[in-house]
């Protein structure tokens, strides 16, 4: 019914720069917010940036300055640019959004299935 592709995943030096990237499909009457999470080895999973609405965003401490979480509304796309990556940055990140998939219903989470992403020194 509804699906989210992440992609952009993979192994970087310390201080270099990623792009993620998750594409949503299926039943969307409208998107109310979209974002990422990530989850470490031995960690729980925490948000890391959200984007609402309207545009406002919300980051996790850890990652201000550093990441910046954008979207493209017409193709119910959502992106993290990750720059100045560090090695506890390391971790599955997870493309989440709230979405209505029909009129006069109440919205709905969905979640995708991850993207590895690796930061050496």
């Amino acid at each position: 019914q509804v699906q989210l592709v992440e992609s952009g995943g993979g192994l970087v030096q310390a201080g270099g720069s990623l792009r993620l990237s998750c594409a949503v499909s299926g039943r969307i009457f409208s998107i109310n917010a979209m974002g990422w999470y990530r989850q470490a080895p031995g960690k729980q999973r925490e948000l890391v940036a959200v984007i609402i609405r309207g545009g406002n965003t919300n980051y996790a401490d850890s990652v201000k300055g550093r990441f910046t979480i954008s979207r493209d509304n017409g193709k119910n796309t959502v992106y993290l640019q990750m720059n100045s990556l560090k090695p506890e940055d390391t971790a599955v990140y997870y493309c989440n959004v709230d979405l209505f998939y029909e009129l006069g219903s109440g919205s709905r989470v969905y979640w995708g299935k991850g993207t590895l992403v690796t930061v050496s020194s």
